[in-house]
């Protein structure tokens, strides 16, 4: 008998463990790919969650994504073990690319409500010169994102991060506002629409995206 020895590749873990940022991190930069699946269509989320109906969502859920794969940004569903607890989803505006926690995501309006959120996210990422960099800019003015919203987030994110994540708050829990902004994005008329903030404009200018 011959015996032969089969040399397997390294499988890459997160050094401290799943359910931790370490973990996030690990599948952000998509060494971590294990149960990680990218979603090309409502139809992948239909077959992962049989016998779920979600038929109510599909017209902005595919109006999101039909803009997000326009302008470059892919969709992964992936394991809750790359997730510290209570994480639904991340957008990584490095690569450019979310992921959806498959735990929640059952659920249609928390799968519509993370879609809208980190999608608000993405097009922050447009606001800000182009998704090719690293850089997020809010889109509202801080004064019109309800007061209700930017308490839950107060309460929650540190003070560094509120700005961006009061307003993702907002547009995660009202209809249509990320897929308006997505579909300016995907057009290339993100400042026209969607006048920049003063310090937001004058980086712009700063860095040459806008006259």
């Amino acid at each position: 008998m011959l015996a032969m020895l089969v040399a397997t590749p390294a499988v890459a873990e997160p050094t401290k463990g799943y359910y931790t940022m370490d973990a996030m991190g690990c599948m952000l930069l998509q060494e971590c790919t294990k149960d990680v699946k990218r979603i090309n269509s409502l139809q992948d989320i239909e077959d992962h969650y049989p016998g779920t109906d979600f038929s109510r969502i599909s017209s902005e859920f595919n109006s999101i994504f039909q803009s997000l794969d326009t302008i470059g940004v892919k969709v992964f569903l992936a394991d809750e073990k790359y997730f510290p607890p209570m994480h639904r989803g991340v957008y990584h505006t490095v690569g450019n690319n979310f992921f959806l926690n498959t735990r929640f995501m059952k659920k249609p309006h928390v799968l519509m409500a993370v879609m809208r959120h980190e999608g608000w996210h993405a097009a922050q990422d447009c606001m800000a010169g182009t998704i090719k960099n690293s850089m997020l800019a809010i889109i509202k003015n801080e004064e019109d994102v309800p007061g209700y919203w930017r308490e839950v987030v107060e309460d929650t994110y540190p003070e560094h991060a509120v700005p961006w994540e009061a307003e993702a708050f907002w547009a995660g829990h009202t209809a249509d506002m990320t897929a308006d902004a997505l579909k300016v994005c995907a057009t290339g008329t993100m400042w026209e629409i969607y006048p920049p903030t003063p310090l937001t404009k004058k980086w712009l200018k700063e860095e040459g995206y806008i006259k």
